[in-house]
């Protein structure tokens, strides 16, 4: 017997490149595929609109208008460090690493929770952008497992917990030196100045 596949249309928010495994694998699939960054109103014509580094918040009339509800990749253990720069926030509050996949709501990253997996970084994974780079890497192994799943909504999701923590854009310390940085001297630094 041979397995139906539906054929979807699939909107990608990404505000920077989108990520070339996620893109490579939606249409490896078969999957009718539009990548956007810009500021948008309408996504009612998309059977699934996945988000992942976008920077624009959809507005609630926007995301009641669609088939089904928003996606969002989020690179934190959520609840915590909703919003930017979760990785170094994660460092600086030593709080868990992790990845989520989340329905986006009106608020920012505080949609019901679908999937989320600790994440712990090896030995010589010591600077911001290494453990960066390892949690999108891990970020696109949940997604892509979950596919199936998350394209027929056939999963369950629950309600995130009100403890976990938020920092804005702005909340990066100025004086910190930079994704290339040491971790471990890096917040150390931070916190003794």
């Amino acid at each position: 017997m041979i397995e139906f596949k539906r054929r979807l249309s699939i909107l990608y928010l990404a505000s920077e490149l989108p990520s070339q495994k996620l893109t490579d694998f939606i249409k490896k699939e078969g999957h009718m595929l539009t990548i956007c960054s810009d500021k948008i109103d309408s996504i009612n014509e998309y059977d699934l609109v996945i988000s992942f580094g976008y920077k624009h918040l959809l507005k609630e009339t926007t995301i009641i208008s669609a088939k089904r509800q928003p996606i969002n990749l989020h690179i934190s253990y959520l609840p915590f460090n909703r919003g930017y720069h979760p990785n170094f926030w994660a460092h600086y509050d030593g709080t868990l690493s992790g990845v989520s996949i989340h329905l986006i709501d009106s608020g920012i990253d505080s949609g019901d929770i679908i999937y989320r997996v600790p994440v712990k970084f090896r030995k010589n994974q010591t600077t911001f952008r290494q453990t960066w780079t390892h949690l999108n890497s891990e970020i696109e192994k949940l997604f892509i497992s979950k596919f199936n799943d998350l394209a027929n909504f056939n999963f369950k999701s629950l309600k995130q917990d009100s403890n976990g923590t938020f920092h804005l854009k702005k909340d990066l310390p100025a004086n910190f030196r930079g994704w290339d940085s040491n971790i471990e001297y890096e917040i150390f630094r931070l916190k003794t100045m």
